[in-house]
C-alpha cells in the first residue's frame, strides 16, 4: 500500500511544477503577440486612437472585399443581362430583364462544356505530374540526403532565375521531336503535362517542408524495418498533407489560367482548354453569351477552391508525432 502511494504521489507534484512553466509560456506568447501589432495595448486604450484605428480597419477591409468581389459580381450580373442593356448601361446594379438563355447558349452553342472538360483533363494531369515530381524530388533531397544533394538543390534553385520566355523555343522543339519516343507530342495533353512537372519552385517548396519534419520519426520508421518507399508512402506523405494542399492549389490554378504554352502546343480545337478557346471566339460571339462563358469558366475553379480548401489546408498535421 505504501509503495502504491509513493509511486503515485509524484504525478500531482509534477503537474504542480509544470503549471508555473505553462503560465510563463502563455504570458510570453501573449507578450510576443502584443509586440507584433503596430499599436500597443496602451495605445488602443486611448479613445481617439481606438476610434481612428477601427475606422481605418473597417475601410481597409471593405476596400479589399470590394476589390475582390465587385468584378466577379459584375461578371455574374452581365452573364444574365441582355447584350443591348450591357452596352447601354454596363454599371447598372441589376438587369431589367434576365436573359437565362445566355448561359444555355454558352454551354450548347459555343460548346463551353467540351472546352471545360478539356481544361479539367489538362489541369488534372498537370496536378498529378507536379505532385509526383515535387514530392519525390523533395523526399530525395530532404529525407534521403545524398552526398551530392546540395549541388542538385543549387542547380534546381538556379533554374528559377532563368526567364520562362527563353525556354519556349527549346522546350517546343523538344515536344515536337521528343527523344526515344519517335513521334511528336503536339496536340496531346502530354505536351502540357510533362513540362508542367518541371517546376523547381514546387520541388524547393516541398523540400523545405520536409526539412521541418521531425527526424526522430524517420529514424523510428527505419528502426522498425521500413524501406525507402514505405518511409515515403506511409510516414512522410501522411505528415505532409498541408504542403500537398498548397502545391495542389498552386498547380491547378496555374494550369487553369495558363494561356501561352497551351496555345502553342494545342492547335487542335478538340483538345483546347478554356484559356485558349475563349479569346479566339471573342470577336465572333455575342457579348452576353461571351460574358456567360467567362462566368462559367471563372466560377468553377472558385467553387472547387472553396469546397476543398479546408480539406487541403487544414487536414492532417504532425502534432503528436513526437512526444516530449
Amino acid at each position: 500500500m505504501e509503495r502504491q502511494l509513493t509511486t503515485s504521489a509524484p504525478a500531482p507534484v509534477a503537474d504542480q511544477l509544470h503549471r508555473p512553466v505553462r503560465r510563463r509560456r502563455r504570458r510570453a506568447s501573449s507578450a510576443d503577440s502584443a509586440d507584433r501589432h503596430i499599436l500597443s495595448r496602451a495605445d488602443w486604450q486611448r479613445p481617439h486612437i481606438r476610434i481612428f484605428g477601427t475606422i481605418i480597419n473597417v475601410l481597409l477591409g471593405v476596400s479589399l472585399v470590394a476589390a475582390g468581389l465587385l468584378p466577379l459580381l459584375w461578371l455574374l450580373k452581365s452573364a444574365i443581362t441582355p447584350t443591348q442593356e450591357t452596352l447601354t448601361n454596363p454599371l447598372a446594379l441589376w438587369p431589367t430583364e434576365i436573359a437565362w438563355s445566355n448561359l444555355a447558349k454558352a454551354w450548347n452553342d459555343v460548346h463551353i462544356g467540351d472546352f471545360f472538360f478539356n481544361t479539367i483533363a489538362m489541369a488534372a494531369g498537370s496536378w498529378a505530374v507536379q505532385l509526383i515530381v515535387a514530392t519525390t524530388g523533395g523526399f530525395a533531397l530532404s529525407v534521403l540526403r545524398p552526398a551530392y544533394g546540395k549541388i542538385i538543390s543549387g542547380l534546381v534553385l538556379a533554374t528559377l532565375f532563368i526567364p520562362a520566355v527563353v525556354l519556349l523555343v527549346p522546350l517546343y522543339l523538344t515536344i515536337l521531336h521528343p527523344p526515344l519516343i519517335g513521334h511528336s507530342l503536339i496536340n496531346t495533353f502530354w505536351a502540357v503535362w510533362l513540362p508542367a512537372g518541371a517546376s523547381a519552385f514546387n520541388v524547393l517548396l516541398v523540400m523545405r517542408f520536409f526539412d521541418s519534419l521531425p527526424r526522430e520519426v524517420f529514424e523510428a520508421a527505419r528502426t522498425d524495418g521500413a524501406g525507402t518507399f514505405r518511409l515515403f508512402w506511409s510516414v512522410v506523405l501522411p505528415m505532409s498533407k498541408p504542403i500537398l494542399g498548397v502545391v495542389s492549389i498552386l498547380a491547378i490554378n496555374a494550369s487553369w489560367a495558363d494561356f501561352l504554352w497551351p496555345n502553342l502546343v494545342l492547335s487542335d480545337i478538340k483538345v483546347q482548354p478554356l484559356s485558349v478557346r475563349l479569346p479566339q471566339i471573342a470577336a465572333s460571339t455575342d457579348l452576353g453569351v461571351y460574358l456567360a462563358a467567362l462566368t462559367i469558366a471563372t466560377l468553377i475553379p472558385v467553387v472547387i477552391f472553396l469546397v476543398f480548401q479546408r480539406a487541403f489546408l487544414n487536414s492532417g498535421g504532425i502534432g503528436g508525432a513526437v512526444k516530449g
